[in-house]
Formats: C-alpha cells, sequence, structure tokens
C-alpha cells in the first residue's frame, strides 16, 4: 500500500541537546490511522513536528506521496498535502465557527473549490453545520476540536498529524473526538495520531508505533498490539479494556 508520509531514519532535536530521534522511521498508508504511543520524552511530538516542518530533522528523509520534501517549512508542507492540528486548543474563540474553518483555506484561490470543500466539511462533521454561525469559545471542548478536525481538512491534505487530540475532555468528549478521527479516516484523509491514552489511541487506530528512545520500538497491527499483555504492562498502562471504536478492517 503506497504511502502518503514516511519519516526515514530521521535524527532531530533541539538546539544543541542531544538528538530527541534518533534513526526513527515510520509509514503512514493511505487509508488508514497510524498511532504513535510511548514513555513521555519519547520523541512522540517531536515526530509531528519533523513531519509538519515545524523541526528540520539533523538527518535522515520526509517524503510525501513519495516526493523528498526534506528540510521544507510548514508553508510547504501543507501545500504538499500535510496538515498539523496542534496539541490543546486552537481556536479562535471570539470569531466564528464558519471563520475558523474558512481560514483553514485561506491558501486556495478558487471559490467554487472552497465551497466545495467547506461543504464536505460540513457534512463530515454535524456540530460544524449546526454552530456554524456561533461563536467558537461558545463551544464545548470536544466540538471545538471538531471545529479544528474541519479547518485542517480544508485544503483537502493527504494526511493529518494529530498531537494528543483528547487532551483535557471528559470521557464522553474523548469518545465523540475519536469516532471524528475515525470518521476522517473513512472520508479518504490517513492520520498519524499521538496520544497518551495510548490503549483508546490503539482501539482506535489500523497500525500502531511504541517509540521508545526515540526510535520505534515495535509497530504492528493495533489490534495485534494491544492483545500483547507484555506490551501493556510496559506501555499501556496494564490490563486491556473492551475496545470503545472498531477499526476499518
Amino acid at each position: 500500500m503506497a504511502s502518503e508520509i514516511e519519516l526515514v531514519d530521521v535524527h532531530a532535536g533541539y538546539g544543541r541537546a542531544a538528538p530527541v530521534l534518533r534513526g526513527l522511521t515510520v509509514s503512514v498508508p493511505a487509508g488508514t490511522i497510524v498511532c504513535l504511543v510511548g514513555p513521555n520524552g519519547a520523541g512522540k511530538s517531536t515526530v509531528l513536528k519533523v513531519a509538519s516542518g515545524l523541526l528540520r530533522p539533523r538527518s535522515g528523509r520526509i517524503l510525501v506521496g513519495g516526493e523528498d520534501v526534506t528540510g521544507q517549512g510548514p508553508q510547504r508542507m501543507l501545500a504538499a498535502g500535510v496538515a498539523h492540528v496542534l496539541q490543546g486548543h486552537s481556536v479562535f474563540r471570539e470569531m466564528t465557527v464558519a471563520e475558523n474553518v474558512l481560514l483553514g483555506g485561506y491558501t486556495l484561490r478558487n471559490k467554487a473549490l472552497i465551497a466545495e470543500r467547506t461543504e464536505f466539511v460540513r457534512e463530515l462533521f454535524p456540530v460544524v453545520a449546526q454552530r456554524w454561525t456561533a461563536l467558537a469559545g461558545l463551544l464545548s471542548g470536544g466540538q471545538q476540536k471538531q471545529v479544528e478536525f474541519a479547518r485542517s481538512l480544508m485544503v483537502d491534505p493527504k494526511v493529518v498529524l494529530l498531537d494528543e487530540p483528547s487532551m483535557g475532555l471528559d470521557p464522553k468528549a474523548t469518545s465523540t473526538v475519536f469516532e471524528q478521527v475515525v470518521r476522517m479516516r473513512d472520508a479518504g484523509t490517513a492520520v498519524l495520531l499521538v496520544e497518551q491514552n495510548a490503549r483508546r489511541a490503539l482501539e482506535t487506530a489500523d497500525l500502531g508505533c511504541v517509540l521508545d528512545l526515540g526510535r520505534v520500538h515495535i509497530s504492528g497491527p493495533a489490534a495485534q498490539l494491544l492483545a500483547d499483555p507484555q506490551l501493556g504492562e510496559l506501555y499501556l498502562g496494564g490490563r486491556p479494556a473492551e475496545p470503545a471504536v472498531t477499526p476499518k478492517r
């Protein structure tokens, strides 16, 4: 299966400090959710920063749709088809939902295409359509996250990078957010997901990668990783739970 984005033997870090990523290789096939899990400090969020162009790798390659885009900045990466939804909430609270979503299409110049993408995200995320004229700051945390998802899809990206989408959300909102991640995948957008709630994320994902000390320690089908008792004890917080979202087969 073709990959939408690949990080190949990437070494990366901050300033003169020791590298955070030390030969990391990750691939996100088309039509899949790939979840990165691991202990604090393993480099999960750094992977997304490198993938989106926010952090230039010291060595290694980044490929998007087979094209080498290593060292390109965020604007170029977005144009190549990589959208990044940052950790925490990034909506503009004093702007409407519509204004927030349409900001995601600021690089588009074709009005017909903007209208087409707007209709697509409104259908994909019903709460966005329902609260279209409301101030984004009046929405719940889970609803704001869906606005961020919709905004990221305005440019029809190949892959969306999600950094801790459930952070600060209650269990009900968390369930809704993960359901929407699956909807994004089913609508044709690959997803690279970083999530501290490792078990829940793997229940949602198709593939999983366990990071440790800046590289992939183990990878494979998410269901297989969940079923591994040793892996569960080391990285997933003990005994397995019942799946909340059934991934696509």
